[in-house]
């Protein structure tokens, strides 16, 4: 954060509602592309596999960056 400024009770209220809503999404997001994924593959395409693995590498630092910020908000 700029400066000591700290967010009031609400404020960091919402902003944890909002991290919760952009989590379900990247979830809901990586169980669409396992299923996706494991569809075309036993369909017989075998490229798709790795550029989705690294799709859903990408998600999970997308998730651990929103932790990371939810615990430097606590300080």
């Amino acid at each position: 954060m700029i400066g000591s400024a700290r967010f009031s009770r609400a404020q960091r209220q919402t902003i944890v509602q909002g991290i919760l809503s952009i989590v379900v999404i990247i979830v809901v997001l990586q169980l669409w592309l396992f299923v996706a994924t494991m569809n075309a593959y036993l369909g017989g395409d075998e490229a798709v596999p790795g550029p989705a693995a690294l799709v859903s590498l990408a998600c999970l630092g997308l998730n651990g960056g929103l932790l990371w910020y939810l615990y430097s908000l606590e300080r």
